[in-house]
């Protein structure tokens, strides 16, 4: 019987047997190869900090809504497997025997997909284009929500941007906000790995904003608008968010992608985010929003895009971020490292013995 582990309490993980389902006609049998850890919203699940501790998210009413059962709610965690058909149903025509497929499931030596339901998935099963690695594809729906986050700060050629937050996801915004047309990249982050992948990969600038203030680097230079046009806060930091709006000229744009935790104690929205009239965009891709430009970008387009046009293109970056590779039974050490140093990683992945 196959093992995996799972969340049964916070920082806990418990390594449980689990049953494999016999196949149906419209079932396909995954085994898995490498998965990759989501830093942010994975991670706040695993702390007990995420929402979801205590509430369920009501799709219909679009409304969080207390947990009718007490106590922690057990659960795997992940969201970017990439996996090999090892067995299909008979009615299955759409992957084969053999095919490497990228699935949003969680960390598990095996998977049962039905092919039915991932039809209607926001993210479907994917097989990968030639020239995309495993290693690649686990960043695909990282990219995903970079792209449909750049898509909703609708930059343009010339625009001055600054991006906070140079996790995964930062710095693919860097390398998305310059093929969108940015004349000027500001970078920032506390972490020096971070800072120094963001300048190889094409920010005009990186700031450490503990040594110098962004907004005083893009408001006092002589050259330039007086602030970034459009700033992105990747990191789900309420100080970076603080540290977002300041960096915006008057009427300018401030799009958030961060998973944040708690109140909001560190945003002063009576200084320069009501003073300079600015519009804060929440960027989000799943859990039922569509596209801002829903029908002609669709979730599937964006996973499309992804896959097709970004990776198999080399038109994103991706390889040099994966930092460090654990074997999936070693997977508490992984997470461990992530949540106690995360100055030493950028992306960690979870392998599987073959």
């Amino acid at each position: 019987m196959p093992h995996a582990y799972i969340l049964t309490a916070p920082r806990t993980l418990e390594w449980r047997e689990y049953e494999d389902p016999p196949l149906g006609p419209r079932d396909v049998r995954l085994q898995s190869l490498i998965s990759g850890i989501s830093h942010g919203t994975e991670l706040n699940l695993y702390r007990g900090t995420a929402p979801f501790a205590e509430k369920h998210f009501d799709r219909e009413h679009r409304l969080f809504v207390p947990n009718e059962e007490p106590g922690f709610p057990e659960m795997y965690l992940g969201y970017e497997l990439v996996a090999r058909v090892v067995e299909v149903g008979s009615q299955v025509q759409e992957v084969h025997v053999g095919d490497i497929v990228h699935v949003p499931k969680p960390h598990k030596p095996t998977q049962v997909v039905n092919m039915d339901q991932d039809a209607r998935a926001d993210i479907p099963m994917h097989v990968l284009p030639k020239g995309v690695s495993p290693e690649e594809a686990i960043f695909s729906a990282l990219v995903g929500v970079a792209l449909v986050a750049v898509q909703d700060a609708q930059i343009k050629v010339g625009d001055h941007v600054a991006i906070f937050g140079l996790g995964t996801i930062g710095l693919i915004v860097v390398q998305l906000a310059r093929l969108s047309g940015a004349s000027y990249i500001l970078a920032v982050d506390p972490i020096a790995k971070r800072r120094e992948m963001a300048s190889r990969l094409g920010a005009d600038r990186v700031v450490d904003p503990r040594a110098e203030d962004p907004a005083h680097i893009l408001k006092f230079r002589d050259k330039g608008p007086r602030g970034a046009d459009v700033v992105i806060e990747a990191s789900g930091h309420y100080s970076a968010l603080q540290g977002a709006l300041r960096c915006a000229h008057m009427g300018g744009t401030v799009v958030t992608l961060g998973y944040y935790q708690g109140g909001a104690s560190a945003v002063y929205l009576g200084e320069e985010w009501h003073h300079n009239r600015l519009t804060l965009i929440s960027s989000m891709g799943v859990w039922g929003c569509p596209s801002r430009y829903y029908p002609m970008w669709s979730r599937r387009r964006v996973t499309e895009t992804v896959f097709e046009d970004l990776l198999a293109k080399d038109k994103v970056e991706v390889k040099e971020l994966l930092t460090h590779t654990f074997p999936y039974r070693e997977a508490p050490a992984a997470y461990r490292l992530i949540d106690e140093h995360p100055e030493e990683v950028i992306k960690v992945a979870l392998v599987y013995e073959k």
